[in-house]
């Protein structure tokens, strides 16, 4: 299929004013859109009697899992920026951040902390994925109902709501770590606690018990239960207008139907939360030890 002109420049912006978004979900939902179509309840070949629970659940596992590793392993850079903006006045924008990290560590200093959420994202993407298939089947009564557009706005909430139980103890190692630098730059005799992964997951487990991994818990669940929701949920809403609009099933959409809805969802997914995402970041970055953090809670970080 030929893509549009229309589409192109829909996909050229977004490509161009939101990186991050197309990196991190981009590539999400369109393996997410290919689990959608094979799995989906209001599928018309669906049948239960030929695709047991358990087949069907461990199709929506295997593919979150991939999506994982492939959204970590394009978007870490960009996420490494982010963080780093987020956190510190050493940067001028995000040219300047790049520049600056590039000299300082070279290449490779753009996937600072990536051995976290390469490990972690595989569980949290897959839990995601599972908690949100698993919320439609029940919202349609196991493919007895027609989904609605609102039901996929619940269920997406739903699953990125679920999906913060894997993803805050994943970031909160990453950000950690991939704020060492700058610190190193701003705070005089400043010394990196971590060594790694591991290394922060054990020092953050002895100072504050189980729960250290939960640093900044509280905002990472208010970006994730209503911005889960606009993001899955505004995903299918262009996919079915899409869908609509060229007469056609969503599961037949072609491909840039879905790298187009993809692009819109991210963004709106970061546009409409980005400030809760920044709070998020600044908590779970400060001091692991209590009597050293620069914020009291999610009041005191805003203001």
């Amino acid at each position: 299929a030929v893509v549009s002109t229309q589409s192109t420049f829909f996909f050229f912006f977004f490509f161009f004013f939101s990186s991050n978004t197309l990196s991190y979900h981009l590539y999400l939902l369109i393996i997410y859109s290919c689990v959608h179509n094979m799995a989906n309840p209001n599928a018309p070949n669906h049948n239960p009697t030929l695709r047991t629970k358990s087949l069907v659940i461990a199709r929506d596992i295997f593919a979150g899992s991939v999506g994982g590793i492939a959204v970590t392993l394009v978007g870490h850079p960009f996420d490494t920026l982010k963080v780093r903006m987020q956190t510190s006045t050493l940067y001028n924008g995000l040219i300047d951040c790049f520049m600056k990290t590039i000299k300082w560590e070279g290449p490779l200093g753009l996937y600072k902390g990536v051995s976290s959420p390469l490990t972690g994202q595989i569980f949290f993407r897959a839990n995601m994925f599972l908690g949100n298939a698993q919320a439609q089947r029940f919202l349609s009564n196991n493919g007895t109902r027609k989904l609605t557009i609102l039901d996929y706005y619940v269920a997406g909430g739903f699953a990125w709501g679920f999906g913060t139980l894997f993803e805050c103890p994943i970031d909160v190692v990453k950000s950690q770590l991939q704020v060492q630098l700058t610190k190193a730059k701003t705070i005089p005799g400043y010394i990196a606690p971590f060594n790694g992964m591991v290394d922060c997951a054990r020092v953050l487990v002895r100072e504050n018990g189980f729960f250290g991994l939960y640093q900044g818990v509280l905002p990472h669940v208010m970006r994730n239960l209503p911005a889960g929701s606009v993001h899955l949920g505004s995903f299918e809403l262009i996919r079915h207008y899409f869908a609509d609009k060229n007469n056609v099933p969503v599961s037949k959409l072609q491909a840039y139907h879905n790298l187009v809805a993809g692009g819109i969802a991210g963004f709106l997914y970061w546009f409409l939360f980005f400030p809760v995402d920044v709070i998020k970041s600044s908590m779970q970055t400060d001091s692991i030890k209590k009597s050293e953090r620069k914020f009291k809670g999610v009041g005191d970080c805003a203001v």
